[in-house]
């Protein structure tokens, strides 16, 4: 059988018997990996904390018929130690690797590895608030799969304006025409928030006041959650920005 290596991001992993673990990765050429490591769970292994949560590898894989199995793992980002040291950080973390184990393999690109491998970076770094890292995340992994939301006009008919009404399932923003009864209003500043989020303006980010990305923070968790058709459960435990 063949032997294959990738960049990969590791986003979860599961015990099995009892020195090994499945590794679920991204990887930049193959997607979604599924492999299993042998004896990563014992104090001797060589690479077992190269392949915990965050942690982005070069990995040499050997092809099986269900499950691949890890040969090698040569760290390129540590990020797991750095994420994990702030409460903030570790929470976006796991709500960022869990929206792209959402992806599926027609989604699962290069580009949703870059995007998810920067995120991670700059959590660990602390470039950002955590939160903003996050919601800037889940907007761009949205557009990256075919889900960009409407922002610049209506999503629904396509009328151009500064459009005061955000509903996840019509797309976005919606005019007032457009807008079912009782849908949420968006104050101006919060609209440009969402904007400089998906266009990765970062000054504007974090010169935003509390209130637009507390509101921001809401309407792209209900935007990505109603995309996905499931909950995102590590938005659960999240904290609001600020």
């Amino acid at each position: 059988m063949p032997t294959y290596r990738d960049e990969v991001v590791v986003l979860r992993t599961h015990k099995l018997g009892e020195a090994d673990r499945i590794v679920t990765m991204l990887g930049r050429r193959h997607g979604k990996i599924r492999a299993v490591a042998k004896g990563v769970r014992r104090t001797s292994s060589k690479f077992g904390a190269r392949l915990e949560p965050f942690m982005v590898a070069d990995v040499q894989l050997h092809q099986g018929r269900s499950l691949d199995i890890v040969q090698q793992a040569e760290s390129l980002g540590a990020y797991g130690a750095d994420i994990a040291a702030h409460y903030d950080r570790y929470t976006s973390a796991h709500a960022m690797v869990e929206t792209a184990d959402r992806l599926n393999e027609a989604e699962a690109t290069a580009q949703q590895y870059l995007l998810l491998v920067g995120g991670l970076r700059a959590l660990a770094r602390g470039e950002h608030a955590a939160r903003s890292v996050l919601d800037s995340y889940l907007l761009r992994a949205m557009a990256l799969s075919g889900w960009a939301p409407g922002l610049e006009e209506c999503a629904r008919c396509g009328r151009p304006g500064d459009h005061e009404s955000f509903v996840a399932q019509l797309g976005g923003l919606v005019c007032l025409d457009c807008a079912p009864v009782g849908a949420a209003r968006i104050a101006s500043p919060t609209a440009s928030l969402l904007r400089a989020l998906l266009r990765g303006d970062w000054d504007a980010v974090d010169h935003a006041a509390a209130e637009s990305s507390a509101a921001a923070s809401g309407l792209i968790a209900a935007y990505a959650q109603w995309h996905l058709e499931r909950g995102i459960r590590s938005l659960a435990h999240v904290e609001g920005p600020g």
